[in-house]
């Protein structure tokens, strides 16, 4: 029936399939049941966001893919060596290119990966494919690399082309790139589990391997992703349950991409938002919610509307911080900090 209730709201279209970053996005905004919904029926919000008016840009620059090509390319020539000697990884080890067949199905590399997996024998594996559940759906996700590490560890190896200079990268794409391979952490202890094997031998230390300074010269570091992982169950559960948000829209709903787009935006309406600046990097739907929370103090940021809690739109907080309105008993503390705000700004100004 659940499954039933999801096709009707994506209509007569095929499903939109996660991949690792769109389950890494999950985590920007847990509140956010709008997202909840599509994500779960598999709605194509990029064409979703084009039909409504309000088309957003994501992906990377095609410099920024021919570099990254480029530079994993490089580490994976001749077996690996050069990722090899980055890793630290034994001459000695085996070294297995799944994506090398280019007639492979997906389930067949799935397979292959399986038994790989369960052999346990030390080996770098290039093309690994694997799988995790997400509202129902099989989701098909490709690390860059497993690599067996001592002791029969598994540790999942990250290829990045964002440069790391003097021990230090941009926080936010090191924080993307920690949250998509725990997306392949998850799927990796999954898979374990299904295999008998203790799930725990999947190292939550992943091997982000970048460029160094201003080179291709390699550098590997280690980020510990138990944070990320704790979150990513969170919402993956959340996301598996969204069967009371579901049963609360009303019957006939859908959006299907067909329709019109005055009707699409009243089936928008009806699945509450929480939209945030944030949005906009991880959200097809972004550019739209954004438009529609025009006034509203969410447009401020997260920090502003958690310190208004309570007064909804920018109107509001002005005529609370020149005392033109009367705040409600939930309101009072924010409107005295208000009224200093305004307070110490006019002296300021004067």
């Amino acid at each position: 029936m659940q499954s039933t209730r999801l096709d009707q709201l994506r209509g007569p279209g095929r499903a939109k399939r996660h991949n690792a970053r769109t389950i890494a996005a999950l985590t920007g905004n847990p509140g956010c049941a709008r997202r909840a919904v599509l994500d779960a029926a598999g709605v194509d919000k990029v064409k979703l966001a084009e039909r409504v008016g309000f088309p957003g840009s994501f992906g990377q620059s095609r410099f920024a893919l021919s570099r990254g090509n480029a530079f994993e390319a490089m580490l994976k020539a001749d077996d690996c060596a050069l990722l090899r000697s980055v890793l630290g990884a034994a001459s000695s080890l085996s070294y297995q290119d799944l994506g090398a067949d280019s007639d492979d199905t997906l389930g067949n590399r799935h397979d292959r990966t399986v038994e790989l997996l369960a052999d346990a024998r030390a080996a770098l594996i290039d093309h690994p494919l694997l799988t995790l559940d997400v509202a129902g759906q099989t989701v098909y996700l490709e690390p860059d690399l497993i690599a067996y590490a001592h002791r029969g560890r598994l540790q999942v190896v990250e290829i990045k082309s964002f440069a790391i200079v003097d021990g230090q990268a941009d926080s936010a794409k090191v924080s993307a790139a920690a949250v998509q391979a725990a997306v392949y952490v998850l799927a990796l202890r999954s898979l374990l589990e299904r295999l008998g094997q203790d799930p725990s031998l999947v190292d939550h230390e992943v091997v982000l391997v970048c460029p160094e300074n201003f080179s291709l010269s390699p550098v590997a570091v280690k980020l510990d992703v138990r944070k990320q992982l704790s979150t990513l169950r969170r919402q993956l559960s959340r996301l598996a349950s969204v069967a009371s948000l579901i049963d609360a829209l009303p019957e006939g709903i859908t959006f299907d991409l067909a329709l019109p787009a005055e009707e699409l935006t009243v089936a928008l309406g009806h699945i509450e938002p929480r939209y945030a600046p944030e949005c906009l990097s991880t959200c097809e739907l972004s550019v739209y919610c954004r438009n529609e929370a025009a006034g509203s103090t969410a447009v401020l940021g997260r920090p502003v509307r958690e310190a208004l809690g309570g007064i909804e739109t920018v109107d509001e907080v002005l005529a609370l911080a020149d005392g033109s309105r009367s705040p409600t008993e939930e309101q009072a503390e924010a409107a005295a900090l208000l009224r200093a705000a305004l307070r110490l700004r006019s002296e300021a100004l004067s």
